[in-house]
């Protein structure tokens, strides 16, 4: 009995502090979800009052409400309207959404700001972007005049290459003509030695040194620029 009357007794202490709660400010429990999903709206009236219009859910509550100048003129909470004498239970909660779109503000110029500073760093790196692609047609381009370059080189080399073995092989054979055309001096030296001994032998000339001209055809034969005997001719 004790004990059940304990339990009573804490549960009527809950059940007074519920209610005592329902005049004070709202405070909603840090348990719930925290949900923020904020929608404002902020104008100018013809008077020049700033109004803002605020749409949030708010750790499971929806709160509509609006500020004229910063302060609460409408509020709604989950979609029941506020007496205008009941804000002050919410100055918790409102002061908390306040301070959320304040700093939700500040957040979005910052991401302005960055959005801008990304969009300017797109535009450069799309700029640039354009200039590697030029450069890179510029550096195909190139690659492929010096394919084509290359290509004519090869066919250039092959064709040295073929005209050095013509060289050598007419290097072989001139070398080789030279060879009998020195033989074939050596003979026509012999044999001019001879047909000098020859004349001189035969009294034609006196000695080797008197002879200045030899001319010899198959018609005739002059010494010296003397036509000479048949039998002088007939005889060489």
């Amino acid at each position: 009995m004790k004990t059940k009357f304990l339990k009573y007794g804490v549960l009527s202490v809950v059940a007074m502090l519920l209610v005592t709660a329902g005049h004070a400010q709202v405070r909603v429990s840090e348990n719930y979800e925290n949900r923020y999903n904020n929608s404002d709206v902020t104008k100018k009236d013809p008077s020049g009052r700033i109004i803002e219009n605020v749409h949030t859910f708010y750790k499971d509550h929806e709160y509509k409400l609006e500020l004229v100048n910063g302060k609460v003129s409408d509020l709604y909470v989950d979609e029941a309207k506020i007496p205008a004498d009941k804000y002050a239970q919410y100055a918790d909660v409102i002061n908390s959404i306040k301070e959320q779109i304040r700093i939700d503000k500040i957040q979005a110029k910052k991401d302005q700001q960055q959005a801008m500073k990304d969009q300017a760093q797109a535009k450069l790196d799309q700029q640039q972007a354009m200039r590697d692609e030029a450069q890179a047609k510029i550096e195909q381009a190139d690659a492929l005049k010096d394919q084509a370059q290359a290509k004519l080189d090869q066919e250039q080399a092959e064709k040295d290459q073929v005209q050095a073995g013509r060289d050598r092989e007419q290097a072989i054979k001139d070398q080789a003509q030279a060879k009998l055309d020195q033989e074939q001096a050596r003979e026509d030296q012999r044999l001019m030695k001879e047909m000098i001994s020859d004349l001189i032998k035969d009294g034609i000339v006196p000695d080797e040194k008197s002879l200045y001209s030899v001319t010899l055809n198959s018609a005739e034969m002059t010494v010296n620029d003397k036509k000479q005997p048949d039998a002088v001719f007939c005889k060489v």
